[in-house]
C-alpha cells in the first residue's frame, strides 16, 4: 500500500463527513427538497460514500508536499 493511499484512507473518514453534511445541510435547507428528505437523505449517504474516496485520493499528495503549491 503506497504512503498515498495509506494518507487518503486517513482522511477518508473526514472527507465523508464533510460531503455528507454539505448535502444534508442542502437538503434539509431548500424548501422544496424539505418534503422528499426521508428518500434523499439515504441517497447523500451512499453518494457521499462514493464521492468522498476520489476527493481524499485528490487531497493526499497535497498533505505529502512540503509547501503544497507555493513552491519553494
Amino acid at each position: 500500500m503506497t504512503t498515498n493511499t495509506r494518507i487518503a484512507l486517513i482522511i477518508y473518514g473526514l472527507v465523508n463527513a464533510v460531503v455528507f453534511g454539505t448535502g444534508a445541510i442542502i437538503i434539509l435547507s431548500v424548501a422544496s427538497l424539505q418534503e422528499h428528505w426521508p428518500i434523499l437523505l439515504p441517497v447523500i449517504v451512499v453518494v457521499s460514500l462514493v464521492v468522498a474516496w476520489p476527493i481524499a485520493q485528490a487531497i493526499a499528495p497535497r498533505l505529502r508536499s512540503r509547501y503544497g503549491r507555493r513552491g519553494r
